[in-house]
């Protein structure tokens, strides 16, 4: 059982969070606490596998805290699950040896992802025998643009770079599945399936807004090379 420790200021987001990890095999929260000096804190008096992260929290910041983290020397495996985009956290956090970032408000499946990527990323530095190249990959996901060697069903590679270059043009700017699908010319279902695809493959970011009616609004943004 990976043993998880929560870092969170916001009880109710830190029992979310809870609950999110928790429904996936494997995992089990051993413990809540709201800044960084509790966290260290546990972490000295209890065995601690995975983090999951804020940033913005009293007294000890989640970057400040990683840091001390570091300084001794204690290389507990952290996800950052923060409302921060500033890329300096971000750059700071992947330096400091973050295995991922989420970015607040997130949806369950992207944290599920994470979980089940750290989970794969036990199994090979966790295990006995000397690793093969194609296994290191999996972890650091330097193989991440070979979309897989083949598409998922029903995916057609043209249609992929139609989509593709479309946002490249529009590299800087959230875009919705319904601006895509007009200048492509296809249903916003099937133009949905092809940015899930892309987000898999870690071309695409996909953004959750809440309005204050109705459901919320998914945007879209390239981040591929």
């Amino acid at each position: 059982m990976i043993k998880v420790l929560i870092v969170e200021d916001d009880p109710m987001v830190a029992e979310l969070n809870k609950r999110y990890v928790e429904s996936v095999d494997g995992f089990s929260v051993v413990g809540i606490v709201s800044d960084g000096e509790e966290a260290m804190d546990f972490c000295k008096k209890n065995k601690i596998d995975l983090i999951i992260l804020d940033i913005y929290m009293p007294r000890l910041d989640g970057i400040n805290f990683l840091k001390e983290l570091r300084k001794k020397f204690m290389m507990i495996d952290v996800i950052l699950v923060t409302a921060s985009r500033e890329t300096q956290n971000i750059d700071a956090a992947l330096k400091l040896g973050a295995v991922d970032y989420l970015i607040k408000p997130f949806e369950y499946e992207r944290l599920k992802k994470a979980l089940e990527n750290y989970v794969e990323r036990c199994k090979v530095l966790h295990g006995t025998k000397a690793v093969k190249q194609e296994e290191i990959d999996v972890i650091t996901k330097a193989c991440k643009k070979s979309e897989n060697n083949s598409l998922k069903k029903g995916l057609h590679k043209k249609t992929l770079q139609r989509i593709r270059e479309f946002m490249k043009k529009h590299q800087n700017e959230y875009l919705t599945s319904e601006i895509i699908a007009e200048d492509i010319a296809l249903s916003k279902v099937t133009i949905r399936r092809y940015l899930e695809y892309m987000e898999s493959i870690g071309e695409v970011e996909i953004e959750v807004e809440y309005g204050s009616v109705g459901r919320p609004s998914h945007l879209y943004r390239y981040i591929g090379e």
